[in-house]
């Protein structure tokens, strides 16, 4: 099969799982006729009706609590915020209502929340947020955040058929630079909370998820070069995340960097370094290190933004510090 994009996968995915079960429909601002922000449901009304797509006027707490509505009535929701910042508006729903509906009410919520997150294209604070922590840290919520096209593909696949609310997190950034080869039906499928290794290595482990691995990925090759081999774990899912699989390659290597594009204080990159440094603590050979954009909104002009966010450069000098250990 030929190469397709992150958001070509993320579209396919779509169309496949409606065209697979009836009772999936999609709903947001300008995705009918406009096809989305990013374009990502483009043709979509045109293939399946105004009642399967459904243009919204500009109210995000109301894609939300429709969305709530729907799931607990036998439907499949599938949500499009045209940016993740503006998920703010409907949070209540999503966190109160959805990701508690199961606890309390003993019914199931099978939504997804598409979230275009992160920087890199100059969209300024307002558009290139990171809001993953928030919602790790609500119980009821699953949350996903891929780096490649493929489990753009089967993660957004298996998202759609869970039966619970999951938050669906696509890098922006990655939109139209990753691209890769799909699998077909089944065996698309990619299982929510389970970790990949992107690069084998012995020295070092470092783990990210979504844009942060084609960085990681870019490291690792780097200091190759230099005899030095890092162990690369693409997360893919954060809530559940895949323990398991970072302890062993901690065991492994002796040493943890974590990368993350979110604000440092209170970031998932937070959650991996305090887990290992509670359940690992005896397999480390020097401190554990993170990488994160610094505690300020992100700036608009591109070259502070480029400045802002973490890079390869970072990552060099982060593994330089950890391998003097």
């Amino acid at each position: 099969m030929s190469e397709t994009t992150y958001i070509e996968a993320i579209r396919l995915a779509m169309i496949e799982e409606m065209e697979r079960d009836q009772s999936v429909f999609l709903i947001g601002e300008d995705i009918g006729h406009f096809g989305g922000a990013f374009k990502a449901t483009q043709g979509l009304l045109e293939r399946f009706g105004k009642e399967r797509v459904v243009d919204t006027p500009i109210a995000e707490a109301l894609i939300m609590g429709v969305s709530v509505g729907a799931a607990i009535r036998g439907l499949r929701p599938v949500a499009e915020m045209q940016f993740a910042d503006f998920v703010t508006c409907g949070f209540s729903q999503l966190v109160e209502n959805a990701g508690t509906f199961h606890y309390r009410l003993k019914v199931s919520v099978p939504m997804v929340v598409r979230l275009p997150s992160g920087g890199g294209v100059g969209g300024g604070p307002y558009h290139s947020r990171n809001p993953e922590a928030w919602f790790c840290h609500a119980p009821g919520l699953k949350v996903v955040a891929p780096a490649t096209a493929a489990d753009a593909h089967g993660l957004l696949k298996s998202a759609i058929r869970d039966p619970d609310p999951v938050v669906f997190l696509e890098q922006k950034w990655l939109y139209r630079r990753e691209k890769g080869v799909l699998q077909s039906g089944d065996d698309a499928l990619v299982p929510l909370g389970k970790a990949r290794v992107a690069r084998e290595g012995r020295h070092l482990t470092l783990v990210t998820y979504a844009n942060g691995v084609p960085m990681a990925v870019e490291a690792a090759d780097r200091l190759r070069a230099q005899g030095i081999e890092i162990e690369v774990i693409d997360l893919r899912s954060l809530a559940p995340w895949d323990h398991q699989t970072v302890l062993a390659s901690v065991e492994k290597t002796g040493r943890l960097l974590v990368l993350s594009e979110a604000t440092r204080t209170g970031s998932f990159a937070s959650e991996v370094a305090a887990h290992v440094a509670e359940l690992g603590f005896e397999s480390l050979d020097a401190p554990i290190l993170r990488v994160t954009a610094p505690d300020a909104p992100t700036p608009s002009e591109k070259n502070l933004e480029a400045y802002f966010r973490p890079n390869t450069e970072k990552l060099v000098d982060a593994v330089s510090v950890l391998m003097r250990y």
